[in-house]
This record gives structure tokens, C-alpha cells and sequence, in this order.
């Protein structure tokens, strides 16, 4: 097939490739730029293109890889769109960070209660924390996975119990 036909065709499965953006996303904006990223990759990539290929289920899939790669970056970059008017949220002040201060006392003193927990909690309890799964933790300590949960729990509950009285300052 030579680069005019290929074009052709490519652009005639143009409104088709605008209906199945329904699959991933009702919004309009985003619809059409995934169409036009779609698009874009197709005739960039066209030497990638067999001949003996379904020409729609090869768009169909540059278009759904394209919608999963946006989504993990915006997921990662955790961005966020302020839709009031005069953007009054991207002028609110960040409360959520230990970039102060104070907030970096706040948090060596959790780190702090957390470190005082007996060792049959802190050892489960620090594996959750940093993204281990309950089956992991389970697997890797020898122990039942509701006996996991159970430590995590009460780990929970010695740290919050210590910080009580904290939290008035």
C-alpha cells in the first residue's frame, strides 16, 4: 500500500476513531485530542503498518495504548484542573506538606511514635506502609493474613493513642 492510499484510508476511519473515544472518555476536548493523537501516531508510525492488518483494530489500538499512557502521566504528575472561575483553588494555600517547619517537627514526632511500637507490630505495620500488600507481608513473616491485618490495625490504634493529645498543639 503506498503512503497516499494508507493516508486515505487513515483519514477516512476518522470518524469511526471519534465514536470509539466514547470507550475512554465523554469529554469533548479530550475526545478530540486523542483522535488527533491517534492520528498522529498512525502516519508517523505507518511503516510499522502490515498490509495484511486490520487497519481499524491497529488505530483502535495505537488510540486505547495512547488513553492508557496519558492517563499514567497524568496520574503521576498528579495534576489538577481548576475549573472556578478566576482559578481560585490554584490560589489557595498548600496545607499538605512538611515543607514547613513545624510540619517537619509533626512529622519526625509520628515517625517517632511509630518507631516505639512493639516489633510484632512495627514489622507488619512498616511493610504496608511502603506498599507491600497484605498477602506479602503475610508470605514474607510466615504468619495467617488476618493476623497481619490485625497487627496493622492495633498499630494503627498504639500510634493514635500516643498522638492524642498531640494533635491540640
Amino acid at each position: 500500500m503506498t503512503a497516499i492510499e494508507f493516508n486515505h484510508k487513515v483519514a477516512s476511519l476518522r470518524p469511526m476513531l471519534r465514536t470509539l473515544t466514547r470507550r475512554f472518555t465523554t469529554d469533548r476536548d479530550e475526545s478530540l485530542d486523542l483522535v488527533q493523537d491517534t492520528l498522529l501516531k498512525a502516519l508517523t508510525y505507518r511503516d510499522k503498518f502490515r498490509d495484511d492488518t486490520n487497519l481499524k483494530g491497529w488505530l483502535f489500538t495505537i488510540m486505547r495504548n495512547t488513553f492508557i499512557n496519558n492517563y499514567r502521566k497524568n496520574q503521576r504528575s498528579k495534576t489538577s484542573h481548576d475549573d472556578t472561575k478566576e482559578l481560585y483553588f490554584l490560589n489557595v494555600e498548600d496545607t499538605h506538606t512538611f515543607n514547613k517547619p513545624e510540619g517537619n517537627m509533626h512529622f519526625k514526632e509520628v515517625w517517632r511514635n511509630v518507631n516505639e511500637l512493639r516489633e510484632e507490630l512495627l514489622i507488619p505495620f512498616k511493610m504496608h506502609t511502603t506498599g507491600y500488600k497484605y498477602h506479602e507481608i503475610a508470605e514474607h513473616l510466615s504468619i495467617p493474613i488476618g493476623t497481619v491485618k490485625n497487627r496493622i490495625f492495633h498499630a494503627r490504634k498504639e500510634i493514635q493513642k500516643k498522638l492524642t493529645g498531640y494533635s491540640e498543639l
